[in-house]
């Protein structure tokens, strides 16, 4: 990476431990991995990130016709943040924020934050409230689920 000046730059670092919420009730951390600063959770923390499956069409070795699966992370816009992934450190958490219809996935915190940063998506943990978040309704994780026979 190089500055308009032709300098080397230092790599974009992940800015996910900037933005776990204030308020929150400290939870106990691992102490064989702790996070970086108190009260962040550590590396491996198992969170719950807005997804849902997607597939794409292609052709195997063989010239036949496939179906490859994956999961596409949600982003969302923020007023001051620009894209952002959320991540949750319990299910009840995502649950209220965004509902019981809301798809996801889960995963680890560092391994998301790291390939959010690549992409230049800040991770927000735990957030409490959005607004003007699409929120899934059952009607259209049905339909969404129906489409994806």
């Amino acid at each position: 990476m190089e500055t308009s000046y032709g300098e080397p730059s230092a790599p974009r670092r992940s800015r996910l431990f900037d933005y776990v919420d204030e308020g929150l009730p400290a939870r106990p951390l691992d102490d064989r991995a702790p996070g970086p600063k108190p009260g962040v959770p550590a590396y491996p923390t198992p969170v719950f990130v807005p997804a849902h499956p997607r597939v794409v069409d292609a052709t195997d070795g063989d010239g036949r016709a496939v179906r490859v699966p994956f999961i596409a992370y949600e982003l969302f816009e923020h007023p001051t943040d620009g894209t952002v992934a959320l991540a949750f450190t319990s299910l009840g958490r995502l649950v209220a924020v965004l509902g019981e219809a809301q798809p996801w996935a889960a995963t680890s915190l560092g391994p998301l934050a790291e390939v959010m940063a690549e992409h230049e998506v800040t991770v927000r943990l735990d957030p409490v409230a959005l607004t003007g978040a699409p929120h899934w309704q059952p009607a259209s994780l049905a339909a969404y689920a129906e489409e994806m026979r």
